[in-house]
């Protein structure tokens, strides 16, 4: 790449603005040094980019992923690899907040990594050599504090003590100078002054014989005389003597810190090497993020370059946006249009967008953006700006684009501002022409703005060529600065020489000289930009309808994820209730057989046993994975909903039909892991497949043999079996003649006495979670179930505390979505109103309800609310 080019599209200025975001020198360098890679480099490129991305993505996320800055080790690097080299004490102290740096970045990457996608950047700090930096951190900082000072080491603390004692005495006897009222006429300040180090008094000059000593200085004016006192010589030179021990002492322990740092040498360069890249993929995103840029995508076989909604960097606010769409097999681009339209800016915003993108720097445009990669560019821009330029002759010109011609190839960008111009107007026509020719069977990228009506016609007739308009009002007589692909310009010459002042006759002579077929062509022209933008507007509102209903999709599609997820929240709840049930029924069957007191105890029985606990087992472990299936569908729901949002909120419609990114980021929902459920239902419906009669039978009291054994009776404790459900209980109390309340394990039902086996001597019941009643029906036995987690026809909160309220309405809902229960009404009476705003506010956030209102008035009116759910 030619260096006065990339000057002249401003190139090194973007370069510098992002390397200043560079928050170590390193990183800067590395920057400052950058320039375009060619198609020779494209892995490298590949992977800048990526990781420019990746931390693009992390400056958006609610964990994004931060590298501190360290200040310059790069220079004393090699002489830490050096034997009996010492680093000083800042050089540790940058060193240590280097490898500080280095661990802060690597956790922070970690943990950015469980929230978006980062592979290379993840892949980049898991070779950050952590042992050896946390090591180098540990060692320094057992020498050095966080001040940056050597800590109250045994033989510094025994120095220190030492210059502490001796500062002392010199500051006591200084002190009985300055303290003595005689002293006053001798000393022109009471305040001790340094001298090459040492503490003296200032004396006048005239008084300087009272004050027996060693004169360190006189004053200009020769009025003052720096004295130090013979009686602190001595203590000043012990105090330098023991600062002296101290510098020795302190290179001795810099000395040896230094040697054991040594052998982490080659790991530490390493570790610099590796943050200073990421230096500049952090400068690079956050240089993005603060202008709107993008990364650039690759041209593929199916997709040509395009420029969606770009700015030129360097415009700032000013900047209108551009699109620039190349077709495929489409290679040249001929711009025009007025003259100040901005054909010369759109040409250099899409090189200086190539060469950013080329150097992995994000390009201020939307997504959609594809730009190639060149290998060699050429320009003969004439820029009014430059004194240069603007000297320039058809003969410079014409060197320039000579150059392009020889050495342009098929990976060349070739910008070839106002082609043709300079001379006579059909001779450069024809040489615009030629030239485009040459650099058409090179297939060379060209960009071009001219004047000449000639390659307009060019334009349309070529094959490879794609014409584009600088866009003019015609009401205001001044251009737009958008582009129109696709319709070629005019010049406008004439409006714009009467917007600038022209006399109005000398216009109107002018136009007389244009002929009827050039009239034709402009009148053409301007048919064809007003189709342009009717065109342009009725796409603009059938994408802006599109995103509207794609809205509405995403809408509908994440109230059913919160719904299923709610849904399996409740279960999840329920299923902890229920544990309590599982685990004391798996208890009691492991120990069932042992605690029967009459019968034997045979192999067979015991083995039957053991099956009904894998079974219920089996039968958990399965739920568990049948909820957890359910929570992963969920999760996978929700993040492919989130990435389409998230793609969905970054476009936005332009001026021009456009889709074009703008800043947004959709927050995904996080979701928790879930565990299965298992019902009592289920759980007794198990219980009751396990013995046989048989079984049940031999659990039946035995008859001695020897002694005749009393009958046993029903009385509360006593231990009885249940001949239908085949479960061993505990009789709690008698509801009515011939009817028991029997607690089975965690369960109490109702059950008559021929229904169950006396088995012994009362027993120590337990209170249950909720009670089952045996009723005939048809002459079975069915079991009811009373849950007391079954929902309500009627809630009453009646006298209770909002938060307790709000607790069992909540439960309620939950219910009620879990038994598919659709009405139910809400009992919170009149009385100050804070009760019943605080209903309404939680039902009208509650996914599940789908409406709420008062009752009539004969049924409880504003007193109490009818519930309505989905």
């Amino acid at each position: 790449m030619h260096r006065k080019t990339l000057e002249d599209l401003a190139f090194y200025r973007i370069r510098d603005e992002i390397a200043s975001k560079c928050v170590s020198a390193e990183g800067k360098g590395l920057i400052d040094r950058r320039e375009p890679f060619t198609s020779a480099r494209k892995d490298k490129l590949d992977g800048l980019k990526k990781l420019g991305m990746q931390w693009q993505r992390s400056l958006r996320s609610k964990s994004p992923a931060v590298l501190p800055g360290w200040g310059e080790i790069a220079p004393f690097m090699k002489m830490l690899k050096a034997e009996g080299s010492v680093l000083s004490l800042g050089q540790m102290r940058s060193l240590r907040e280097f490898a500080d740096a280095a661990l802060h970045a690597y956790g922070s990457i970690k943990t950015a990594s469980k929230e978006i996608a980062m592979k290379e950047l993840s892949d980049m700090a898991e070779k950050l050599p952590y042992s050896e930096l946390s090591a180098t951190t540990a060692e320094i900082s057992r020498i050095i504090d966080r001040d940056g000072n050597i800590k109250d080491l045994p033989s510094i603390r025994e120095i220190r003590n030492k210059i502490a004692s001796i500062t002392a005495e010199i500051q006591s006897a200084l002190k009985r100078y300055t303290s003595d009222p005689a002293m006053n006429t001798v000393l022109e300040s009471n305040v001790p002054a340094f001298r090459a180090d040492r503490q003296v008094l200032a004396v006048k000059s005239s008084q300087r014989l009272k004050v027996p000593g060693i004169v360190h200085e006189v004053s200009g004016s020769g009025q003052t005389m720096y004295i130090e006192p013979e009686e602190v010589v001595r203590k000043n030179n012990e105090l330098m003597q023991e600062e002296f021990h101290l510098a020795e002492e302190t290179r001795r322990i810099l000395a040896e810190l230094t040697a054991t740092l040594r052998p982490h040498c080659e790991q530490l360069s390493w570790a610099l090497k590796l943050l200073s890249e990421m230096d500049t993929a952090q400068a690079a995103a956050k240089w993005g993020a603060e202008h709107g840029c993008v990364f650039a995508q690759d041209v593929s076989e199916d997709e040509a370059a395009a420029l969606v909604q770009a700015r030129h960097p360097l415009l700032g606010e000013k900047a209108v946006p551009i699109d620039i769409t190349f077709l495929k097999g489409k290679s040249v681009l001929i711009v025009t249009g007025p003259n100040t339209g901005g054909k010369t800016v759109t040409i250099k915003t899409f090189a200086l967008l190539s060469m950013m993108n080329q150097s992995a720097f994000p390009v201020p445009a939307a997504d959609g953006t594809r730009l190639p990669v060149f290998d060699s560019i050429f320009a003969d821009i004439g820029d009014e700006q430059s004194i240069d330029e603007s000297l320039s002759t058809f003969s410079a010109h014409m060197r320039n684009i000579a150059a392009a011609v020889k050495h342009a190839d098929s990976r060349s960008l070739v910008l070839l501002d106002e082609l043709g111009s300079g001379t006579d107007p059909q001779e450069g026509g024809a040489i615009a022409m030629a030239t485009l020719d040459a650099l058409i069977e090179k297939k060379s990228f060209v960009l071009v703005t001219t004047h000449h009506g000639i390659l307009k016609n060019y334009g349309y007739t070529n094959e490879s060529c794609v014409n584009a308009s600088a866009e003019f009002d015609a009401g205001t007589l001044a251009p737009t600065y958008r582009l129109l692909m696709g319709v070629p310009g005019e010049s406008h010459a004439l409006d714009i020489a009467r917007r600038s002042g022209l006399p109005a006759d000398t216009v109107k002579k002018a136009k007389s000289y244009i002929t009827n077929q050039q009239a034709d062509v402009s009148t053409l022209i301007r048919g064809l930009t007003e189709k342009h933008a009717e065109a342009a507007r009725i796409e603009k509102e059938l994408r802006q309808a599109e995103k509207e209903t794609r809205e509405r999709i995403f809408r509908i599609e994440q109230k059913e994820i919160s719904l299923r997820r709610h849904e399996n929240e409740i279960r999840v709840r329920e299923s902890r209730d229920e544990s309590a049930f599982i685990r004391e029924t798996r208890s009691r069957l492991e120990n069932l057989v042992r605690e029967i007191r009459e019968g034997e105890i045979t192999r067979e029985k015991n083995l039957k046993v053991r099956a009904f606990i894998d079974e219920l087992t089996e039968e958990i472990e399965s739920g568990a994975d049948e909820i957890e299936a359910e929570s992963q569908r969920i999760d996978e729901a929700q993040a492919e909903l989130d990435r389409r949002i998230e793609q969905e909120q970054r476009f936005d419609i332009s001026e021009n039909g456009f889709r074009i990114m703008k800043q947004a980021e959709s927050k995904s929902q996080a979701s928790k892991k879930t565990k299965k459920r298992t019902s009592n239902r289920e759980a007794l419906a198990t219980a009751r497949r396990t013995f046989t009669d048989e079984e049940a039978a031999a659990l039946a009291p035995k008859k001695n043999a020897g002694k005749a054994e009393p009958p046993k009776t029903f009385e509360e404790g006593s231990e009885v079996l249940s001949r239908s459900s085949r479960m061993r209980g505990t009789l709690v109390r008698k509801e009515k003649p011939g009817v028991w309340l029997v607690q089975f394990g965690t369960l109490r039902m109702q059950a008559k006495e021929k229904e169950l086996i006396p088995l012994g001597a009362p027993n120590i019941t337990a209170k249950a979670d909720f009670s089952v009643e045996l009723a005939g029906e048809s002459g079975e036995n069915a079991i009811f179930v009373k849950e007391d987690n079954a929902p309500k026809f009627e809630l009453r909160l009646l006298g209770m505390r909002a938060e307790d309220a709000i607790k069992a309405l909540q439960r309620q809902l939950d219910l009620c979505t879990l038994k598919d229960f659709k009405n139910f009404s809400v009992i919170h009476g009149n009385g100050t109103g804070v009760l019943r705003q605080a209903v309404h506010d939680f039902l009208s956030h509650y996914p599940g309800v789908k409406s709420f209102s008062y009752a009539k008035a004969e049924d409880g009116g504003f007193g109490k609310t009818y519930v309505e759910m989905m």
